[in-house]
């Protein structure tokens, strides 16, 4: 340490640095400060730009400042929140700039919750307010897929019990394998680039993804966002079926069926081939069975139509409208004498009005009809001149005259 000032007084003296650098070495050198667990809530949590986390822990009586290098943040398994309980490991020391000392954290884990665990739940939390499970997206699994695909380790009791229940449900089913790492850092990888390969066979119309169980670090790789994310974007159908039936996983939650172990995957997306055939069958007796009704409706039908008077003697029938026709014509002959009678008297009256009124009828009662030379009828004598020449019609032929003497009316003279 730097050498002290002295006083002119005799005391001793430190400057703020001095006494600072004092402070600080000596919690430097503290064993139990090099590497110390300490407890408490978490307040004021910033996640800086630069990666470094800065927040307050504290409890009812106390806080301190925490300070953790970005280096260390990219390991932690969760993300920290304001309220959170932690523990937390590091080195106690001074910040010599402020005077105060800080807790630089090496590494945190949640307070009475593993950090895996608490992981699981934030992330699931955030896809699920992204609608990544929502239920609308979730796809049917075809009742016979033309061959199934298979995401696993190639070896394990989870490919054995899904190949046996295959084979015994559906023998022939077509079964096509992607092996991947099931645990392990490299696992998520491994998983992605199996199911996009095993995605892309023509005929794989559905996949099973998953593996047997094991403890919550074993079955990390299934609680991986980017694999959440292949599953979703797989063009055909998976069920995740990881571990047993307790086990529940990110993957589980993406999937379009979660089924609770590779065995029960399996009988889910297999069908059994003689349920198949006894729904064949049943299927057979049924459309056997409406033939046979409906040809029976017919026959009874057609035999109803046979037994009819027109086609057992039809011969019959054709004499009664025969005879019905004779009637008609017969009827229509009378009738049609009738009315010809009848309007030949109308048109005899009729004929015999209109002779009376004609003046030919007239003429022929020794009347004579008397026209000037210019056509007109002379109905008066005061319409002539002595000399005029006059056309006489008679009931036959008619007569020229000539005007020679003008009487009046009966007692008039002449002139």
């Amino acid at each position: 340490m730097e050498s002290f000032a002295l006083a002119e007084s005799g005391r001793q003296l430190l400057t703020v640095r001095e006494l600072t650098r004092y402070v600080k070495d000596l919690l430097d050198e503290d064993p139990l400060l090099r590497s110390v667990w300490v407890q408490g809530e978490i307040s004021n949590f910033k996640w800086h730009h630069s990666g470094h986390i800065y927040f307050t822990l504290k409890d009812e009586v106390a806080q301190v400042k925490v300070v953790m290098f970005r280096s260390y943040a990219n390991r932690l398994r969760f993300r920290p929140e304001n309220g959170m309980q932690v523990i937390v490991q590091g080195n106690v020391t001074v910040f010599e700039r402020d005077g105060v000392y800080q807790l630089y954290a090496a590494a945190m884990e949640p307070y009475g919750l593993g950090a895996l665990h608490l992981e699981f739940e934030q992330l699931k939390r955030r896809l699920a307010a992204e609608g990544l499970f929502d239920e609308a997206l979730k796809r049917p699994i075809p009742s016979l897929p033309r061959a199934v695909g298979l995401v696993t380790a190639p070896t394990g009791a989870a490919i054995r019990d899904m190949i046996t229940v295959a084979r015994r449900r559906f023998p022939g089913m077509r079964l096509v394998l992607a092996p991947a790492l099931v645990q392990g850092p490299d696992a998520p990888e491994s998983l992605i680039r199996a199911l996009g390969l095993v995605a892309r066979v023509p005929e794989v119309d559905v996949v099973i993804i998953g593996r047997g169980g094991g403890s919550l670090e074993d079955l990390w790789a299934f609680n991986d966002e980017r694999l959440a994310r292949a599953i979703r974007a797989c063009p055909v159908p998976v069920v995740s079926a990881v571990g047993h039936e307790t086990d529940y996983t990110i993957a589980d939650f993406a999937a379009d069926l979660r089924a609770p172990t590779p065995s029960a995957a399996a009988e889910l997306v297999v069908p059994s081939r003689s349920e198949l055939l006894g729904v064949v069958d049943g299927l057979r007796i049924r459309l056997s069975t409406a033939a046979r009704r409906s040809v029976e409706r017919r026959r009874i039908r057609l035999r109803a139509l046979t037994e009819r008077p027109v086609l057992q003697r039809p011969q019959g029938r054709v004499l009664q409208d025969r005879q019905r026709l004779d009637g008609l014509v017969r009827r229509l002959e009378y009738l049609g004498g009738s009315l010809l009678a009848a309007r030949r008297r109308e048109l005899g009256g009729l004929a015999g009005r209109l002779e009376a009124l004609s003046p030919l009828a007239v003429l022929a009662r020794g009347y004579a009809i008397a026209r000037t030379e210019e056509g007109r009828v002379v109905k008066d004598a005061a319409q002539l001149q002595v000399g005029d020449r006059l056309d006489v019609l008679l009931h036959r032929g008619s007569v020229r005259c000539q005007v020679e003497e003008i009487r009046g009316d009966a007692g008039e003279g002449t002139r």
